[in-house]
């Protein structure tokens, strides 16, 4: 049989293997070539020598325009931060940390307010009266299949990041934007109210309208990159019409005086936990470069 080149995405990784699909569809399980030292990456997309019996060897990762450390994947276009409207309560400051990281990286966030047939928690009112104001938002129930079509649109197309903490359905849902029933759902312990993981590998899976989303670990810790204290303020789009009432041109909205973003904290025009989120990561870039 002769051997031909081709060009595939690395959808899963495991034991060693790396499952390729290449342009019409077919899925290869690739090793890879020895001399290939870069780390693969689920979303690579890579060249590829095709083998008999739809095996092969990865030759080169082609340019990526992104990737993620944690969970690791390449090439992620949108981000789907996934969050309970109740059990458990939604973590805005972990919303606020994954809505830094997503445009730090270049990735359009969209937020996600699942289980959407329970009891609201107040947390989750806050986020449905301010935060469309800025960024996408979804309501969905996975379980009653509720808002499901709006969510699968706006991710056709992409490779899309479904992101959250435990407990918040996002197995139950990656099953819905799929319609692969076998993937596996875990539940929140009553005891803790936070679920139990059930992520064992990072794995790209169709969407029937054309495009990728991926199933990630729950997480509650994510660490903020090595950036200059003057640049996080870009990341917060909401504060920009604001800032331009700041006396100093460099204001970071932290200890300045007429402070254009402060006051409108303090006028309800900005919401208040979204400041002091942004206090917060404040802080750990200041520390990280040694002011505090």
């Amino acid at each position: 049989m002769e051997q031909r080149q081709l060009e595939g995405l690395v959808i899963r990784n495991y034991g060693g293997f790396y499952y390729v699909q290449d342009d019409l569809g077919t899925v290869h399980t690739c090793k890879v070539r020895g001399k290939l030292k870069e780390k693969l990456l689920s979303g690579d997309r890579v060249v590829f020598t095709a083998l008999e019996s739809e095996q092969g060897i990865l030759e080169r990762i082609l340019p990526r325009a992104n990737q993620l450390s944690r969970p690791r994947v390449a090439n992620v276009s949108r981000v789907l931060i996934v969050m309970a409207v109740a059990q458990p309560r939604p973590d805005l400051m972990l919303l606020d940390r994954l809505l830094f990281l997503a445009q730090y990286n270049r990735i359009l966030p969209c937020i996600v307010l699942n289980k959407c047939d329970l009891e609201p928690h107040p947390s989750t009112l806050s986020i449905l009266d301010y935060y469309p104001r800025i960024y996408e938002v979804f309501k969905t129930s996975a379980r009653q299949s509720v808002g499901i079509d709006a969510v699968t649109a706006a991710i056709s197309g992409e490779i899309a990041v479904l992101a959250g903490p435990s407990g918040v359905g996002k197995s139950r849902l990656l099953q819905k934007l799929t319609g692969q029933q076998t993937i596996r759902t875990g539940s929140v312990s009553a005891k803790i109210g936070r679920g139990k993981h059930t992520t064992r590998h990072v794995e790209l899976y169709p969407l029937p309208q054309g495009g990728w989303v991926v199933d990630t670990p729950g997480f509650s810790i994510l660490d903020m990159p090595a950036i200059r204290r003057e640049e996080l303020t870009g990341y917060f789009p909401d504060f920009s019409v604001f800032s331009e009432e700041c006396r100093f041109g460099d204001c970071i909205h932290h200890r300045e005086k007429e402070c254009g973003v402060k006051a409108a904290v303090d006028q309800n025009q900005i919401l208040a936990s979204r400041y002091k989120n942004y206090l917060s990561m404040l802080e750990e870039v200041m520390t990280k470069e040694g002011i505090y």
